[in-house]
């Protein structure tokens, strides 16, 4: 398990190296025990047994934190254990949710890990999956343009980096069921999402026409 963490690191480096300048990077911990409940969870709910927590990316899930500045969303995601205000999911895994990308109100992109290490951020998708979160998204904290704009910025970067197939909003992760790349084993493992809001995932989708992603399934059970 050692190595994989040794990979993990080299890998965030590489990342680093490629990066273009928009993105900053901020890693979370992601030390041999997160590593360790990564590859159960990914045992666990998808049948992939893996010496190391890669992914394949093929989809792009937008989110909102629903939380108010970019230290408290960063600190959410920053343990590799989830904390006690989430017993909604805990029963599932004890892995701390967390996201690739975290976008603050001002527009600035923060890598929190490399794009093809699983993050536990969408139910059934994580392992083909990049989670982009934003900053805010309540009522009182809306998504700012600039992280429109910075969103826009980054699905085209990454789909230039990826065979990116869908980019979606939280709230759409469920038309996935009984689609091939819907691999989730617990059929009572579900949350309901709104993020991160049907105008901000069209705005995005429009500005990114040009790659002609897939559109979301529509069918649901």
């Amino acid at each position: 398990m050692k190595n994989v963490f040794i990979s993990f690191s080299l890998l965030f480096l590489t990342f680093s190296m490629q990066s273009q300048n928009r993105i900053v990077d901020k890693p979370i911990i992601f030390n041999e025990n997160r590593t360790l409940l990564t590859l159960e969870y990914l045992e666990t709910h998808y049948g992939l047994k893996q010496v190391e927590p890669t992914i394949t990316p093929k989809i792009i899930v937008l989110h909102w934190t629903n939380i108010p500045t970019l230290k408290k969303s960063f600190q959410a995601f920053y343990k590799e254990k989830l904390p006690n205000w989430r017993p909604d999911i805990k029963n599932a895994s004890s892995l701390n949710v967390s996201s690739h990308f975290l976008v603050d109100q001002d527009g600035t992109i923060y890598r929190l890990m490399p794009e093809t290490i699983m993050a536990r951020h969408v139910i059934g998708l994580n392992h083909c999956a990049i989670g982009i979160e934003n900053v805010g998204g309540n009522k009182g904290n809306p998504l700012t343009q600039k992280q429109q704009e910075a969103n826009i910025w980054l699905v085209n970067y990454l789909a230039k980096k990826y065979a990116i197939d869908y980019v979606i909003g939280h709230y759409e992760y469920t038309n996935f069921e009984n689609h091939e790349l819907w691999l989730e084993k617990d059929k009572g493992y579900r949350t309901y999402k709104v993020d991160p809001g049907k105008k901000f995932l069209k705005a995005v989708k429009e500005a990114t026409k040009q790659y002609s992603f897939k559109p979301t399934p529509q069918n649901k059970n």
